[in-house]
């Protein structure tokens, strides 16, 4: 049977690097006849409409669900959330292009906000070395595509080496031997 033979798309989920995601994710949400469905346009209020024009929104308007759930999957909940108006698909990925794909100005006074962020970055007195870490990889990965913020990544791996290699230290330390 051709159903047994079906395979099912994977949705490309978003890595950072917005030019190949979103080319890859528009060629998808095309195969499917969903792009365009983001493009609903709402009557206007009080607008009368025959029974052919009122199926054919919400098919429009089921369409465009469809393409918000795809997007919903492809990109990470720390990415939606930044994302203040999710009603529909189009509004979705107008947010991530303004985001990922800005201008090279706005690039620029995004990396130097986070470059001053990491240079900043100190560990709390009651913060676990746990923590600190994860702080500090959320700062990295912001910008990971970036040439600048690659080099910090690459120093703050070794920097990660070093901790971990002392807290062991700590610990061998602190761990009392069974001779004592």
């Amino acid at each position: 049977m051709a159903s047994e033979n079906f395979i099912k798309p994977s949705i490309l989920h978003f890595d950072g690097h917005y030019g190949h995601w979103s080319m890859l994710m528009e060629n998808f949400l095309k195969s499917k006849e969903y792009w365009h469905a983001s493009r609903i346009e709402e009557p206007t209020a009080g607008t009368i409409m025959t029974d052919a024009q009122r199926a054919e929104l919400e098919g429009q308007r089921l369409k465009d669900l469809k393409a918000k759930n795809y997007l919903f999957q492809a990109i990470d909940r720390l990415i939606l959330e930044t994302i203040l108006n999710k009603d529909t698909s189009k509004q979705i990925w107008d947010s991530m292009k303004k985001k990922y794909q800005g201008s090279t100005g706005a690039k620029r006074q995004q990396l130097q906000g986070l470059r001053t962020e990491f240079e900043n970055l100190l560990m709390k007195s009651e913060e676990s070395i746990a923590n600190y870490f994860s702080r500090t990889m959320a700062i990295v990965e912001a910008e990971a595509e970036d040439t600048m913020i690659k080099t910090y990544s690459e120093n703050l791996k070794t920097t990660k080496l070093m901790i971990v290699k002392e807290e062991e230290e700590v610990k061998a330390i602190t761990t009392p031997s069974l001779t004592d």
